[in-house]
C-alpha cells in the first residue's frame, strides 16, 4: 500500500442540476478537470471530474436512471483546508445553508458544516485525520 500522503480521495455525487452545482463547486474552490455531456441532451452531465486544490476531488453526474449514484442530496464530504472559516464563508455566499457554525474542535483544529443547494452535507476543517 502507498504512503497515506500519496492517497487521493474522490467523493462521488449525483446532482439534480449539475450546471448549478458546478457553479457552486467552482465558487468554493474546485476546478474543472473534465466534464462529459450526453451527446443527445447536452444539459445532462454523464461524468465530471473536478479537482480539489489539496488533492483528490469529486466525480459526479446528472441524476439519471442509468447513473451509478442516484441519491441526490444524500452525500457527505469533509474538506481539509488551512483556512476553514474562509471556505465556510465562500460556501454560504454561494448558496449553502449553515448546518453547524465554525468552532474550535475539542479534538483539534477548527471546523463547521453546511448543506449545499441540493442537500449534500459538506464539512470544512483544519483538522487532518491521521
Amino acid at each position: 500500500m502507498s504512503d497515506a500522503a500519496d492517497v487521493k480521495h474522490w467523493q462521488t455525487l449525483s446532482f439534480g442540476d449539475a450546471d448549478a452545482m458546478m457553479a457552486w463547486l467552482g465558487a468554493i474552490g474546485f476546478t474543472e478537470h473534465a466534464t462529459y455531456r450526453d451527446e443527445t441532451d447536452p444539459s445532462v452531465v454523464v461524468h465530471a471530474e473536478w479537482l480539489w486544490p489539496g488533492g483528490g476531488g469529486v466525480m459526479f453526474g446528472s441524476q439519471r436512471p442509468d447513473g451509478v449514484v442516484t441519491n441526490v442530496g444524500g452525500s457527505a464530504a469533509y474538506l481539509v483546508v488551512d483556512d476553514p472559516d474562509a471556505l465556510f464563508d465562500k460556501a454560504v455566499a454561494a448558496g449553502a445553508t449553515v448546518v453547524r457554525e465554525m468552532v474550535d474542535q475539542d479534538y483539534g483544529g477548527r471546523g463547521g458544516s453546511v448543506e449545499d443547494p441540493e442537500g449534500n452535507h459538506w464539512s470544512f476543517g483544519s483538522y487532518q485525520p491521521r
